[in-house]
Parts: C-alpha cells; sequence; structure tokens
C-alpha cells in the first residue's frame, strides 16, 4: 500500500451545503482529510482539499464524491493539474 498525499479544489452545489460529505468519505475509505481553506456562500461552497492515505483509496473517494454531485479538481503544488 503506496500511501500519498494529494491536493484537490472541490465545489459544492447548494443541495450538498448541509451534508457532512468529507466526513463520510474519511471514515468510509479511510482516509485522512485536511481542510486548507474553506468558502461558503448561500448558493455554493469550495474546499481546498487535502488527502492521505492508499493511493486507490484516494481514487475510489473522488470518485464516490464526484458521484454525489461535488465537482472536483486535482491541485499539484497548489495550481489545477494539467
Amino acid at each position: 500500500m503506496a500511501k500519498e498525499t494529494k491536493y484537490y479544489w472541490l465545489t459544492y452545489p447548494i443541495k450538498l451545503l448541509q451534508r457532512p460529505l468529507l466526513s463520510e468519505l474519511s471514515r468510509r475509505f479511510a482516509l485522512a482529510t485536511h481542510l486548507r481553506s474553506v468558502n461558503v456562500t448561500e448558493n455554493h461552497g469550495q474546499v481546498s482539499l487535502e488527502l492521505s492515505g492508499d493511493n486507490r483509496k484516494i481514487a475510489q473517494a473522488i470518485r464516490w464524491i464526484r458521484k454525489q454531485g461535488v465537482e472536483v479538481d486535482q491541485l499539484v503544488m497548489g495550481t489545477p493539474a494539467s
């Protein structure tokens, strides 16, 4: 199991703002989560997220959170990955 740390920019739609998705993600996939920054308004939420753990579990977690309706962009060194 290769441990890695990856960074993501998550954008939540209004309908998901009250759901504890990151708590669910952390428990479901046994990953460490670190919120780097958070911006929540009445219309949407944005989170800069650091995920640490098994690379395969990180990939599964990202697929899962996208299925929930969250837009996900991977970041590399603080900028969007190309």
